[in-house]
């Protein structure tokens, strides 16, 4: 009500001064109507002004998370909502609503989401003003929702993509004395060199773009010490390592969940269902009593291999196709090894590519199947495999991949390929083993699951490893980090 009040006695005081230069206007004292309508103009904006930065009590406890991007298929930034409201601040959380987020994030009435759309741009003529048309678009929508919304203490938003929220977040900042931090994932540039090439003057516009505007954010956060290091050598940016970690909700899956899990699948998928005509409920992979409503795994089942991607040029895997073509030859060959089941999860721009790939290929004893889970499932499906593979390489080589994170949350040992810091996750011959080609990854399925399903063997010490060297969940790791720098005055 007071700022109601406030409001109306400053249009009453626009209102007056109008009125005063209008009258010394008419009366000949020589004020022009060019001073009149500058000044009306200059009045004008600093009431809309003065309105966009109208702060009230409830201003120091909300935040905008912010991604250019899908919100469901962006777990971090669903885990800064989450941690934010857990501390009592009111979320915006402004991004695409292509797939469903997680529960938590759609049950928590501190987080309200504003979906955007995605902006295609002008369909003609050529492909640069297809780009300049759907950038100047972004900003526009971008614009319109950031505005509109009530003022925000922080803007916290994901780079990349950055190109045109880390501009437009930073206008609004400054309009509105809000706080401006972005979280560092990646560099937005190197993902578009990996179509585009170096050189590319889109490419070269990107990375100018990113040095210009990301050193005027007030905090930066970022993935990796290597990050840290570049981003302060090269950048002039002072970031705090935020690595991931994994939520609560990555654990290892007790048996019952794990066959539900797999009943659901089978309904789908023929890779899951059993070949056997029997009386118990079954799947490939599991049985169930239902007398006694027990649960056991089969012993001649195969092996459940897991791999998740966003089916982009940073993970090629006809790797991990070709290593499963050798790894068949193996069993061939006469080598004592199991089946497998090679789930393959994720959405993408390459995916029917790939699915041609997979189809194309005649194997009988590895059986792949590419799924959509649903976010609830993920992590069940996480905690029921015998072994990961990531084959993320990272665009930068500066940043680490999440899936990896999450499937060391459910103790699951990663084959994981080469690049610069992976090191700083994955350490070889102790929680994992690390490759270079499909060669290498092929042997070490070999070595890995030969004593399948037994525990004594390499697989199983990696996975005692894991269990045994749990570092911070996601939530005390935030605390420590983040809010600090959002919670300082």
């Amino acid at each position: 009500m007071a700022t109601l009040c406030t409001y109306t006695a400053s249009l009453a005081v626009f209102a007056f001064i109008a009125a005063l230069l209008i009258a010394f206007y008419t009366a000949g004292s020589g004020v022009t109507w060019s001073v009149v309508s500058l000044t009306v103009v200059t009045v004008l904006v600093s009431l809309w002004l003065w309105s966009l930065r109208r702060r009230n009590g409830g201003t120091d406890r909300r935040m905008c998370v912010l991604v250019l991007g899908d919100i469901g298929r962006s777990p971090r930034m669903q885990y800064h909502a989450l941690s934010l409201s857990k501390h009592g601040y009111n979320v915006t959380f402004v991004g695409f609503l292509d797939t469903k987020p997680h529960q938590d994030v759609l049950r928590e009435e501190k987080i309200r989401i504003v979906p955007i759309i995605e902006v295609k741009g002008v369909r003609v003529g050529p492909k640069v003003l297809t780009y300049v048309t759907k950038v100047i678009l972004q900003c526009l929508q971008l614009l319109h929702v950031l505005l509109k919304m009530e003022t925000q203490s922080h803007i916290l938003m994901q780079n990349p993509p950055g190109l045109p929220s880390i501009a437009v977040a930073w206008l609004v900042c400054v309009l509105r004395g809000s706080r401006f931090v972005i979280d560092w994932h990646n560099y937005g540039y190197t993902v578009m060199a990996l179509s585009h090439g170096q050189t590319h003057p889109l490419v070269r516009l990107a990375k100018w773009y990113e040095h210009f505007f990301g050193p005027l954010a007030t905090h930066n956060l970022c993935v990796t010490n290597a990050m840290k290091v570049d981003l302060q050598k090269n950048w002039g940016i002072k970031a705090t390592t935020l690595y991931d970690r994994p939520a609560s909700i990555f654990r290892e899956t007790p048996l019952k969940l794990q066959h539900e899990l797999f009943m659901r699948l089978a309904e789908t998928y023929p890779q899951f269902q059993s070949k056997e005509s029997e009386e118990v409920e079954g799947t490939v992979f599991s049985v169930c009593d239902l007398a006694g409503d027990t649960v056991t795994l089969r012993t001649e089942r195969p092996a459940l291999l897991l791999s998740s991607t966003s089916w982009t040029e940073d993970e090629d895997f006809s790797i991990l196709l070709t290593a499963l073509e050798e790894y068949e030859g193996f069993i061939e060959g006469g080598a004592s090894l199991p089946s497998l089941v090679c789930v393959i999860t994720g959405k993408g721009p390459q995916k029917e590519y790939y699915r041609k790939l997979i189809d194309s290929l005649h194997l009988e004893h590895v059986k792949i199947c590419t799924p959509w889970l649903e976010a609830e499932d993920y992590p069940v499906l996480l905690g029921s495999a015998d072994l990961g593979v990531c084959l993320h390489k990272s665009s930068s080589g500066l940043d680490l991949p999440m899936k990896v994170v999450d499937m060391f949350g459910c103790c699951l040992p990663v084959c994981a390929i080469h690049f610069n810091c992976l090191h700083e996750l994955v350490k070889h011959e102790e929680n994992g083993l690390i490759f270079r080609d499909s060669r290498e990854l092929a042997e070490q399925l070999k070595s890995l699951l030969s004593d399948f399903p037994g525990s004594g063997g390499r697989l199983g010490v990696f996975r005692r490893n894991l269990r045994t060297s749990r570092g911070q969940r996601w939530d005390d790791n935030w605390d420590h980090n983040v809010l600090p720098l959002i919670s300082a005055p």
